[in-house]
């Protein structure tokens, strides 16, 4: 098994890497080899190097808009027929039009959208597609006769108010079972959805202040000789906002911030860092090397 500092010099040795890294060392250089692979694993049991806790609050369930909005969503499915579906699988636009009334999302008006859109389908309604989504491939919708109808599972867990464990089934769905590629315009492939228990690590101990995109993709991420390559844009940082940092802001593990760019006042800068949930839902058992400077710049 290669050392992380092992790791870490095989990477600088990538053409642009040092340029990329700059003076950031990654908050991963810390962990023990074997727990670096570990975290490799999907979450499956309970004595894994990552743990998902489903024992959440009543003020845990606030400050996730995807548990919130799907407990929305999954309630509406259970009623009549379902939810009406078009031909190619998406929810009818009666029913987005619904959905965009009820749901209370971070950074999302309504009239924003009409803007740009004459009429609005499931994919231009962003929170509402990766809800969906999410909660079909956890086998909690399921297609019936042309509409979308809530399964058994989903009905137990609203009928017995089980919300957090509701919130681990869609936050272990999206992060290990999607293709968040998808949500990230196919940029860079699926990176770094493969080392997501990594990342998620990395962030526990590095994003406990205000950060940057750019910044939180050196600390927490193990990039490929693609991520460090160098163009017009920083394609690393913006494939992390993504896939990373938006669902995890999505889920109430992070919050956002922005800051006007001094040089262009039209611009925003998003700063993340981790709520007190994070630490309360992701529980880690993992082993520390004696490594200085690890996480910091």
């Amino acid at each position: 098994m290669v050392p992380n500092n092992k790791l870490f010099k095989s990477l600088l040795d990538l053409p642009d890497a040092a340029e990329w890294f700059g003076v950031v060392e990654p908050a991963w250089l810390s962990l023990d080899p074997r727990s670096l692979e570990a975290l490799r694993e999907e979450p499956l049991n309970r004595h894994g190097a990552l743990r998902i806790s489903p024992d959440l609050t009543e003020a845990d369930v606030e400050m996730s808009p995807v548990l919130r909005n799907a407990i929305i969503l999954l309630e509406a499915a259970s009623k009549g027929n379902g939810l009406k579906l078009t031909a190619t699988g998406n929810l009818a636009r009666a029913v987005v039009d619904d959905m965009r009334d009820r749901f209370e999302w971070p950074g999302y008006e309504k009239a924003s959208t009409l803007g740009f859109y004459k009429v609005v389908n499931e994919p231009d309604f962003m929170p509402l597609h990766f809800i969906r989504i999410t909660a079909a491939h956890a086998g909690l919708l399921r297609r019936r006769k042309g509409a979308l109808a809530m399964t058994p599972a989903a009905r137990e867990l609203l009928s017995q108010r089980r919300f957090g464990p509701l919130q681990a089934i869609l936050f272990h769905t999206a992060l290990w079972r999607l293709d968040l590629s998808y949500f990230g315009r196919g940029l860079l492939g699926s990176w770094p959805q493969g080392d997501i228990g990594i990342v998620l690590w990395s962030l526990a101990v590095a994003a406990w202040a205000w950060q940057t995109p750019e910044r939180l993709s050196r600390l927490c991420a193990v990039p490929t000789a693609e991520v460090v390559e160098p163009g017009i844009w920083d394609r690393g940082s913006l494939a992390f906002e993504a896939r990373v940092l938006r669902p995890l802001f999505w889920f109430g593990l992070l919050e956002r911030s922005a800051e006007k760019s001094q040089t262009h006042e039209w611009v925003e800068t998003h700063l993340y860092r981790k709520t007190p949930l994070f630490d309360r839902f992701l529980k880690f058992d993992v082993e520390i090397t004696a490594c200085s400077g690890a996480g910091s710049a």
